[in-house]
């Protein structure tokens, strides 16, 4: 069987770049059973609930949904148990000090598949406030008006 190259995305969190304002971007490795691949490899996984943690020098993914997987049998775990991330001390001690910082949170933000192997893209947050939301809607908006009127500027209809 062929090693399987590049990356295949299952999940994303668009409402988190929406929400946070994105400091820093960490890829992590996930430590999941057989029937979770399987699930994965389906394309069932939600990460809309989901965040991550540190504890005792340890990184943790929680309420991220991996549905069972229907095929297994008595192997199938929690769909929303806690998944421990792959990374490296010095990274997860980076996090620790930012996140005992007020207002900063560890948001997942893909849930993909790389050389074969599960990963996620975790993170370093802070959450905007209400009006930073309103004004970059507005941005974004204005953005695609003046593409528009840009696009049909030099057609003479």
């Amino acid at each position: 069987m062929p090693k399987e190259v590049g990356q295949k995305l299952v999940a994303s969190n668009r409402k988190a770049r929406h929400d946070y304002h994105i400091e820093d971007t960490y890829e992590a490795g996930l430590v999941l059973t057989g029937p979770e691949v399987k699930s994965l490899r389906a394309g069932r996984a939600s990460l809309i609930d989901g965040y991550a943690s540190i504890e005792n020098g340890e990184a943790w993914l929680e309420n991220v949904h991996i549905p069972e997987y229907t095929q297994a049998s008595w192997t199938n775990v929690g769909s929303r148990r806690r998944r421990k991330m792959l990374l490296h001390g010095q990274e997860i001690s980076k996090l620790n000090s930012k996140l005992r910082e007020s207002g900063y949170t560890l948001v997942p933000l893909q849930l993909y598949f790389k050389d074969g192997r599960a990963k996620v893209e975790i993170a370093l947050a802070k959450g905007k406030k209400e009006y930073d939301k309103r004004q970059a809607l507005k941005e974004a908006q204005d953005k695609r008006e003046a593409d528009r009127a840009m696009s049909t500027k030099g057609k003479d209809w």
